[in-house]
């Protein structure tokens, strides 16, 4: 017994494990009571029996097992560990408990099994069971069998998993022990009970008798489903139900049952797939193409014997479908027809979704043998076809549907019907939406018309079914123009349908229910018809925010009775004319019905204005539209000859459209009139009006198609025309909703092509409005055009490109009331989609193409012949450019290339896939599966390019056919199974970027969560990056509870990782996107059209979410809630500048928060408490996002000193970095923006940034405040990779600099080294966009930080190893020493210098360039010191250094080199020039500063490549008496004055310096200003201005002050004429009599200007060429006619025109004349007659030219007519309807040739690519025909030069030099120059003759001469300057150019800056740097114009007329303050000037 003392004294662990059987079974007796007493499951004590628990179970010795098997119970039901140990435990428990002899020990070993399973381990303890069935012991496969019936009674078939058990079932019955068969019998007894006939399938193979044995067992069990008794640890809640529902007595709540019964199982999931491929025979394709049908048939029996099993594996079956679709197609016997549709049937089935892939190719086949009649053939098609449908979806036949639905076959009609009437019944309200049923319902709706009984039957099956499934209410839209018995066919068709789901309809009433109950959520915001009319304009701007907060929801029914009445009124029938009369007599005068065909037509007239009154006073509802109009169409009718009667007519039209209940019948009544009309100058108005009214009645669309098929019916173009016009204009009102494009292209087609100029330009125009709504595809309509046709249409699509489409003011009265139907809206909203344009492209097919021998070499065994296969295919699509779904056996051809060995092949192969994606658009959908899927598996190559490509290929792809068909079936998982890190990177990359941009997912996505867990722990650290970065998205549409579910299955170790990323991702998955805005109810949803693409993208997800179901939450909650945050908090209004700045931050301002707080609806009816919650949230946000804490700043700073937190210092950026920076910032920033800056999704990062923005200014001392930590969260930024954040970045920071530096905020250290390093790292960015930037930031940050402290940041910079980094330091550096001088080289210059020629030697070409270049800009500064300060360099750096100084020495300009900084830094921030310098930067090296201001003005001129927008505005600097304090800027102060608080000298007026008095005395002020008033909107005004400058013109002494105010004047004037033609005219308020006198004074002043010819020459080209406008116009206008007196002003204009042509410049008049008849010839869509006076006073010039040509500028007027003939080239002149511009032009030509000579080909200098100009050629032919007949003519000034033949020779030089001069002064452009050499020529050659050069000119063109001479002279003795018309203008100095494009001198600025400080009082000191010389060394303003000189049309010239027009006025007003203070005309200029200005807007807005 000694043994025994020794063991007892043993712990209990040890005791178990003791080679005593005795001690053992004590320690395990021990161990179970220890066990029970633990009461911690997570005790210690357990751990320390893991090892042992399989010892307790497979103990040797029986009795000891059976107290280890109780022990082991007792820790599996109490450890915390214990599932640790299943595998091993259970596995011991088969092995060794189950082979035992006693009861008890396999009883109680079953029992650890299911306690394993119920502490969550089934499947451990289940695959344990499963392998014991293999155990050759049959007790032990009993037990297994056993345990595993009991497991499955006990916790059902959710928890124990059947596939694996149904699938081992049938061996067990196969098994020679009868324990063993009678268990599975039980076995299947039990499963049968969950699963039910699910389970025969597997069975079938089973011995029949067992079989039948089964089917008894199976019949006596009980019908209900079985419970769920025991429940896992997880499921303690519905244990406790259980039990409580036990103890109540059983089965009473059935309700609750739902919850724990297991879900329907498939019975396909529990097969085995069986391989058939390789079973098929060997020679199965070589029998199949047997000429012999036994031998076919052989074939196909032995496949269909395979094709029987129920579940096939999947592989490639693109050759066998292939087979069996030829014998289907085209074998000629029935029989193997049928027998190849049951093979493929069979595959269908055993496939499944994987068959999805081959259905596209096989349906069409199968709908094209229904032609068939044989029952048996018909019935296997029907079958192969419905399998087939199982595997697809709809949307993907549908194509295939619609194809066959027109068939001439009736049977073939019949059967496809019939197929949809069977598909809809397997589709469900989601997976039948509009856009697949619209289409199909439409042919069936043929089909109901059909001659063939049996197609009407099927037809109406199918629509009955269609309505059974969707409902009534979505399917009625559809059958609008179906009859009621038709209608009642289709509801008795749908009451009878039975839906697989077994429901059958007593009237359909089963089924509306949930129909209705579906649709509310979508419906619910659009239901708002009325608020958006009492929307304020703030909310209407925003169509998400706007209407959808106010609307109460209309009542439903309502909505219903409204949409039923509709539908009637559609469908009104024609009434007889019996019927019209005695209804319009119900409700008309008698005396009006008898008056309508008077022969008198004062008494229709009458009969009219009756009419009109009744209509007016009648009821809407009882007007008898239909009547009403017929009434009116009575004779005379539309042929109505009196124009008053017809208008009245055509308004009473527009009354009845608009008031009455207008249906399309009673529209076709007056259509076909109306149009005769449009084009009717007096009554086209009314015509348009009323088009429009009915187009209000009965939808733009129709009317539409109806007008412009009626329009193009006839043959008169001014109707086509203005139809084209009308339309336009209907569109932008209406929006584009609904219209059908196909049905306008043809008739835009026909008018493009249309001789009228009138109704091409009106197609053009009707296509730029197209345009702004569909986009680029709409120019694909046109590719076939004529390539001149073709630059009109891109022009004018030019001018839209980037417009956005107005948002409709018009809507349809239907779509109007019935917007409540939001089902409407929203299928209006897919129709008007960008995709349907995509469909209206007329697509070619291909299929024949795609021959057998294309596809064979496609798989050919040499690659060349491959690649000339694909090469083909590549051309083939090329050329057809949009082809249809239907490519025949192209995919699979195409699939086995994209795994080609050659990797060239295989990119090859790519491109033809992006290739094929752009031409089948939207069809590519249903390649999908065939050949998308292959491309991701070309994701997994291992070249980059390769993988590259097919990425591109893959987004290619899904932009036409979007993420769902890529996310449905297994293909994806499958995919990404393939254990290959390059395919799992790039699939995980993809879809984390498609993934957040989804609403919805298909379920499928699941399938590939296990193989993303997989890749979480892949070994490739990409992958595992990727999937985390794809685990929130997935999340996003899955949710976490599905994703942690599915985390089961994973070891224990590795769960736990994917459970912890699981949090992670949970805390920042991303918000669904939100519905496409369509919150905008009624009037708003016809802008959803447009809206939807734009919306979508700027909506903020959370908001557009909210948003769209906010309307939901009860009632009285939505509609109530709105309103406190917008009465009580107006605070922050929309921000003035426009949201493009930062779309996504929208949603953070506050007033689309306001949308938000009614989103509480959502969370549920109790909409009250959450909306609540919301309202607080949006507070919060609208509060300060700063706080401004005293000290905090430098407690920060103090703290980094002391090392308390760490130093901002890294090279990237380490969590705890993140960490501190994040708790720093929760004290000063709102804690809502806190979390936005550090929110997992990027685009919260850009709308936070957004909202920092807004609030910048408002609180900059907040910012300054926190300015080190927004600068530290921004340098985190720089380490993103997302260029979108980054640019957001960039933006904020130049506005953060510019606050700072107009604050006078100075950067501290700490500050500064915390950023700048970072910011540097930024210069080396690979994207030029964002070096601009930091570049931009660079320099402003020198003004808050000095420039010396940045300069060594540089120059740590330029050490990187980033060589774009490198260069951009040193540009930058460079730039430093060029603005400030050598003193901002830090330590020392010489420290600097060395460093920087270092570079001078870099590898990369740009550091060397850089590195010259900086030192070139010291040598600058500092000269020949530069070499000292360099130190040594290479020989050949040193060359190069050389080289490049010199090279510069060449190109500076004199002035000092300093002045570039200015001018640099202007160059290079455009965005801000007034904060870019002229400030302090940093109180560094003032004199360096005063200089770049004394030089700022003259860098304005001198870079005329700035747009003139952004330099800075003189004028509003005079303007500005205001800020005055501003001004000592202009002062040169000394240095220790800058310090120096500023004294402002009193302003005083002094008289201007004589050297400009004449240019700004008050005479000329005074002009200006009356000039100004002459273009007033007042026409009392005008009148009075135009009478003071009659009485200046009229004495001729005084006329001279005019000149140089010729061109304003005459601006002014058409202004005028303009305003009184577009509104005075117009205005029926106005009496015609002021407007007469308005008149006779503009056109007698013209009268007097035009007969002082040096005043008239004055006038430039433009601006002649808008008066001739204007006067044609006003000539041409019906309406002056009807004045008093109007012949006679007539006959004045006619005067005036005769005087202008005389009196202008004869080649500005000519130059103007010729590009106003080119303008009315391609444009005007107004009368013929405008071109033709064009042309009558083109001849009157021509009459003129023997007398001018001496005085005209050929090469200008050569240059006018090339232009003409470019735009319309002799075949486009002769196609014109009129010969006349023709022989105009020819006229033209002949008379100058005829006049010069050979010599006028001299005369084409100013045209590029003479010899491509159809101008050159003309003349020379005319000059050959007309021989030299002219040619002596043109040599008679020589001869009358007096010049003897002995010294002509030497005289010749001189007489070259003043012909070359004096051709300078005759050009407009080189006037100027010509006179200042002739000057410069006389004072050399004193006695050069220049008499007889001037003999042969104009006595105007001498004295003009002479003047200018004088004028040189007095100029160059320093006399005050002259004021003559002969020199440029001084005037229009604003613009960059005066109208002849000459350059303008900085002296004029100059000039004004004199006058300015004058103004001012302060001292004028001498100029600076630059004089009179220095604009000859900068480059000229023309040459950065194109060569030929632009038109300057009137309006571009405005521009600088304003700024005088300012100027005088400023002037002005001081004068009369100063002299006489009671002057009371001060605020009429100011009313005026802005007149002006708005005007000038319109005009320019007009000329876009």
């Amino acid at each position: 017994m000694g043994d025994d003392s020794e063991w007892m004294k043993l712990p209990i662990d040890q005791k178990c494990e003791h080679k005593v059987w005795k001690a053992r079974l004590n320690g395990y007796e021990e161990a179970l009571k220890l066990f029970q007493r633990i009461e911690d499951e997570k005790s210690p004590e357990w751990g320390k029996y893991l090892g042992l628990i399989k010892k307790f179970v497979t103990e040797s010795n029986a009795v000891a097992q059976l107290k280890g098997l109780e022990a082991a119970l007792a820790f599996v039901e109490n450890a915390h560990v214990a599932g640790k140990t299943t595998g091993e435990v259970v596995s011991g428990v088969v092995t060794k408990v189950f082979n035992q002899p006693k009861a008890r020990a396999k009883e109680l070993g079953a029992d650890i099994c299911l306690m394993y399973i119920e502490i969550e381990k089934a499947e451990v303890v289940q695959d344990e069971l499963l392998k014991g069935l293999d155990n050759k012991n049959p007790k032990i496969v009993v037990a297994c069998i056993e345990t595993l019936r009991r497991a499955l009674s006990e916790f059902g078939s959710k928890i124990v998993t059947l596939k694996p058990v149904v699938k081992v079932l049938p061996k067990q019955f196969e098994s020679r022990e009868k324990a063993v068969r009678d268990e599975a019998k039980l076995l299947a007894v039990e499963i049968y009970k969950w699963i039910r006939d699910a389970l025969r399938p597997p069975l079938q193979n089973i011995n029949s008798v067992q079989l039948k044995e089964l089917e008894e067992e199976w019949v006596k069990l009980p019908s209900g489903p079985p419970k769920q008794s025991r429940f896992l640890r997880s499921q303690q809640d519905l244990k406790a139900k259980f039990e409580q529902q036990q103890a109540q007595g059983g089965d009473q709540s059935d309700g609750d049952e739902e919850e724990g019964a297991a879900p329907a199982v498939d019975p396909y999931e529990l097969l085995e797939a069986v391989e058939i491929l390789s079973k098929m025979p060997k020679d199965f394709y070589e029998k199949i193409e047997a000429k012999k049908w036994q031998e076919r048939k052989e074939a196909l029996e032995a496949l269909e014997v395979l094709t029987k099993n129920p579940k096939i594996e999947n592989g490639d079956y693109g050759d066998l479908v292939r087979a069996l679709k030829k014998v289907v197609g085209k074998d000629a016997n029935v029989m193997l027809v049928s027998l190849a549709a049951k093979c493929l049937a069979g595959l269908a089935t055993g496939l499944r979704k994987k068959f999805g892939t081959y259905a596209g190719h096989v349906v069409p086949t199968i709908l094209e043998k229904f032609k068939e009649k044989k029952p048996q053939v018909v019935q296997a098609l029907q079958e192969a076809i419905d399998a087939i449908f199982l595997t697809t979806t709809l949307q993907n036949l549908s194509e295939d549907i619609l194809a066959v639905m027109d068939n001439k076959n009736p049977s073939i009609k019949q059967q496809a019907s019939l197929f949809l009437a069977r598909s809809f019944k397997h589709c469900t309200q989601s997976t039948l939406p509009k856009s697949v049923l619209k289409p199909l319902c439409a042919a069936l709706i043929k089909q109901v018309n059909d001659s063939a009984p049996e197609v009407r039957d099927a037809a109406f099956e199918a629509l009955g079914t269609a309505m059974k499934v969707v409902g009534e209410k979505a399917v009625n839209p559809f059958l609008a123009d179906l009859d009621k018995l038709k209608l009642d066919k289709i509801k008795e068709c749908a009451d009878k349908v039975e839906l697989s789901g077994g429901k059958k309809g007593g009237g359909g009433g089963g089924d509306k229910k949930p129909a209705a109950k579906a649709p509310p959520p979508s419906e619910a915001p659009p239901r708002t018809s009325a608020p958006p009319k009492k929307a304020p304009s703030a909310a209407a701007s925003k169509p998400s925010a706007g209407p959808s907060k106010k609307g109460k929801p209309a009542s439903a029914a309502g909505g219903k009775a409204k949409k039923a009445s509709d539908s009637k009124e559609v469908a009104e029938s024609e009434l007889s004319p019996e019927v019209c009369e005695d209804l319009a007599a119900g409700v008309l005068p008698a005396s009006c019905l008898q008056q309508l065909d008077s022969a008198n037509w004062k008494e229709r007239l009458a009969s009219m204005e009756e009419f009109q009154k009744a209509v007016e006073t009648m009821d809407q509802t009882q007007m008898p539209c239909q009547a009403l109009v017929r009434m009116l169409a009575k004779k005379p009718g539309w042929k109505e000859t009196n124009f008053q009667v017809m208008q009245m007519k055509l308004h009473i039209v527009a009354l009845v459209a608009q008031r009455g209940q207008f249906s399309k019948t009673s529209a076709s009544v007056v259509l076909d009139g109306l149009v005769d009309k449009v084009g009717d100058v007096k009554c086209g108005g009314n015509a348009k009006a009323a088009l429009t009214a009915i187009g209000e009645a009965c939808s733009l669309p129709w009317t539409a198609e109806q007008v412009v098929s009626m329009a193009f019916a006839q043959k008169n173009p001014k109707n086509q025309a203005e139809t084209l016009n009308w339309l336009s204009n209907a569109m932008k009102e209406f929006g584009f909703t609904g219209i059908n494009v196909k049905a306008f292209i043809n008739n835009v087609k026909t008018a493009l092509a249309a001789t009228n100029p009138a109704v091409r330009t009106a197609a053009i125009t009707l296509l730029g409005v197209m345009f702004l709504y569909m986009g680029a595809p709409l120019r694909m309509f046109f590719e076939d055009e004529k390539p001149a046709l073709l630059a009109q249409i891109d022009a004018e699509f030019e001018k839209m490109q980037g417009q956005s489409p107005p948002a409709p003011s018009r809507f349809t009265k239907k779509a109007a009331a019935a917007a409540d139907d939001g089902d409407e809206g929203e299928e209006q909203e897919e129709d008007a989609g960008g995709q349907d344009i995509m469909d209206l492209l007329p697509r070619t097919d291909i299929s024949d193409k795609i021959t057998s021998d294309l596809v064979s070499k496609i798989g050919d065994k040499n690659w060349k012949i491959r690649k000339e296969g694909l090469d083909e295919v590549a051309s083939i699509i090329s050329e057809a450019k949009f082809i249809t779904a239907n490519v025949g056996e192209l995919p699979m051809a195409l699939k086995g290339r994209l795994s080609d060995s050659n990797k060239i092949l295989v990119q090859q192969t790519l491109s033809i896939l992006q290739q094929l994606a752009t031409a089948m658009g939207p069809g590519l959908k249903q390649h999908v599966k065939a050949l998308g899927i292959p491309v991701i598996t070309v994701l997994g190559d291992s070249k980059p390019n390769v993988r590259a490509a097919a990425l591109t290929t893959l987004q290619a792809w899904v932009e036409q056919t979007g993420m769902k068909e890529w996310l449905e079936g297994e293909d994806l998982s499958e995919e990404l199974k393939r254990e290959n890190p390059f395919l799992r990177q790039e699939v995980l990359g993809w879809l984390s970027e498609k993934l957040p941009t989804l609403r919805t997912v298909p379920g499928d996505l699941m399938l590939c969560v296990p193989q993303l867990y997989t890749c979480l722990e892949d070994r490739n650290g990409d992958v595992r990056k990727k999937a985390q970065d794809v685990l929130p998205t997935f999340m996003m549409h899955l949710g976490y509870d599905k994703m942690s579910k599915a985390t089961g299955k994973l070891k224990p170790a590795s769960k736990d990782q994917v459970m912890s990323m699981l949090e992670k991702a949970r805390a920042v998955m991303p918000a669904k996107p939100a519905a496409p805005a369509k919150a905008g109810g009624g009037k708003e949803s016809g802008r959803a059209a447009s809206a939807s693409r734009s919306q979508a993208a700027n909506d903020d997800s959370v908001d557009g979410k909210a948003e769209t179901k906010k309307v939901r939450g009860g009632g009285a909650a939505a509609k109530k809630l709105p309103s406190p945050p917008e009465d009580a908090d107006p605070s922050p209004p929309p921000p003035a500048p426009p949201p493009s700045k930062d779309k996504d931050s929208n949603a953070s301002k506050k007033p689309p928060a306001k949308g938000k707080a009614a989103s509480g609806g959502q969370q549920g009816p109790a909409g009250k408490k959450p909306a609540a919650k919301g309202l607080k949230d949006d507070e919060d946000k609208s509060g300060p996002i700063f706080i401004l804490i005293p000290n905090a700043k430098e407690q920060r700073i103090k703290e980094e000193k002391q090392l308390k937190i760490l130093k901002w210092n890294f090279i990237t950026p380490r969590d705890e970095y993140v960490e501190q920076l994040k708790t720093q910032m929760s004290t000063c920033f709102a804690k809502w923006l806190t979390d936005e800056l550090f929110h997992f999704d990027f685009q919260r990062h850009v709308k936070a940034i957004g909202v920092m923005m807004e609030r910048l200014e408002s609180e900059s001392e907040a910012t300054i405040s926190c300015l080190d930590l927004i600068l530290k969260w921004f340098t985190l930024r720089f380490f993103d990779t997302n260029t979108t954040v980054l640019m957001k970045v960039l933006e904020y920071l130049k506005l953060l600099f510019s606050m700072l530096n107009r604050e006078d905020y100075h950067l501290t250290e700490y500050e500064a080294t915390s950023f700048v390093p970072y910011l540097i790292l930024k210069v080396g960015e690979s994207k030029d966009v964002v070096r601009k930037d930091v570049r931009a930031i660079l320099t402003m940050l020198c003004k808050v930080y000095p420039a010396s402290k940045v300069f060594p940041f540089l120059m740590e910079g330029t050490k990187s190893k980033n060589s774009k980094q490198r260069a951009e330091c040193l540009e930058e550096l460079g730039c430093l020493i060029e603005g400030y001088g050598m003193n901002v080289c830090q330590p020392t210059p010489a420290k600097s210098l060395k460093d920087i020629a270092v570079h001078i030697g870099d590898r990369d070409t740009s550091v060397r360039n850089a590195a010259l270049n900086t030192v070139v800009a010291v040598y600058n500064v500092c000269g020949d010191q530069v070499y000292k300060l360099i130190g040594n360099l290479s020989e050949k750096d040193m060359s190069m250094l050389e080289e490049r100084i010199k090279r510069s020495a060449k190109k500076t300009p004199a002035a000092p080199a300093k002045q570039s900084a200015p001018e640099r830094t202007q160059k290079e921030h455009p965005t801000n020039p007034n904060a870019t310098f002229l400030r302090k930067p940093a109180q560094e090296d003032p004199n360096k500063l005063n200089a770049a201001r004394q030089n700022a003005h003259h860098g304005e001129s001198s870079h005329p490549s700035i747009p003139k927008q952004f330099q800075l505005d003189l004028d509003m600097i005079e303007r500005d008496h205001g800020r005055v304090s501003e001004l000592p800027d202009l002062v040169q102060h000394q240095l220790d004055e800058l310090l120096e608080p500023i004294t402002i000298p009193e302003p005083k007026m002094r008289s201007v310096s004589p050297h400009f008095d004449d240019l700004h005395n008050s005479t000329a002020s005074t002009i200006n200003f009356v000039i100004s008033q002459v273009a007033s909107g007042d026409i009392n005004t005008s009148i009075q201005a135009l009478a003071q400058i009659d009485e200046v013109l009229r004495q001729e002494d005084k006329a001279e002050v005019m000149s140089g105010h010729i061109d304003q004047f005459l601006i002014a004037t058409f202004m005028q004429l303009r305003l009184i033609y577009n509104t005075h005219m117009a205005d029926e308020r106005l009496d015609k009599k002021d407007i007469f006198k308005l008149y006779s004074c503009i056109i007698g002043n013209m009268l007097s200007l035009f007969s002082m010819e040096s005043l008239a020459r004055d006038a430039s080209m433009g601006v002649l060429k808008d008066m001739m406008h204007g006067l044609i116009t006003l000539m041409l206008d019906g309406r002056v006619e009807d004045i008093e007196d109007g012949q006679q002003l007539i006959r004045s204009v006619n005067l005036l025109v005769v005087r202008v042509l005389e009196k202008s410049d004869q080649t500005n008049i000519i130059s103007a004349l010729l590009v106003l008849l080119q303008d009315s010839l391609v444009t005007t869509a107004g009368s013929p007659m405008f071109s033709e006076l064009v042309m009558k006073c083109l001849w009157r010039m021509i009459r003129f030219l023997p007398e001018t040509i001496n005085t005209i500028n050929l090469d200008r007027i050569l240059l006018d007519v090339h232009n003409f003939m470019k735009v319309f080239p002799k075949e486009k002149l002769k196609q014109l309807k009129s010969d006349v511009p023709h022989r105009t032009l020819k006229t033209l030509l002949h008379t100058l040739c005829k006049l010069t000579g050979a010599k006028i080909l001299d005369h084409l200098s100013m045209i590029e690519n003479r010899n491509e100009s159809e101008l050159e050629a003309y003349l020379r032919r005319t000059v050959k025909h007309s021989g030299n007949l002219s040619g002596v003519k043109s040599d008679r000034g020589n001869e009358k030069t007096g010049l003897h033949p002995d010294d002509r020779m030497s005289k010749a030089k001189v007489s070259d030099i003043l012909s070359e001069i004096f051709k300078k002064i005759g050009s407009k452009e080189n006037t100027k120059e010509g006179l200042t050499e002739l000057y410069e020529y006389k004072q050399k050659y004193s006695d050069a003759d220049v008499e007889p050069f001037l003999k042969n000119t104009s006595q105007f063109f001498q004295s003009y001469v002479e003047r200018g001479l004088r004028m040189i002279e007095s100029e160059r003795e320093g006399k005050t300057r002259i004021q003559t018309s002969a020199v440029i203008p001084q005037h229009s100095l604003d613009s960059g150019l005066s109208s002849n494009n000459e350059e303008l001198k900085p002296a004029v600025y100059y000039e004004r800056l004199k006058i300015l400080r004058q103004r001012q009082g302060l001292e004028n000191t001498t100029r600076g740097s630059g004089g009179d010389g220095e604009p000859q060394q900068r480059p000229p303003i023309s040459s950065l114009l194109s060569s030929k000189p632009s038109v300057a049309s009137s309006t571009d010239m405005l521009q600088s007329k304003l700024s005088q027009l300012k100027e005088s006025r400023e002037l002005y007003r001081q004068e009369h303050n100063s002299h006489s203070p009671t002057h009371g005309r001060s605020a009429s200029p100011a009313a005026n000037l802005d007149d002006l200005k708005k005007r000038l807007e319109r005009i320019k807005s007009k000329q876009q």
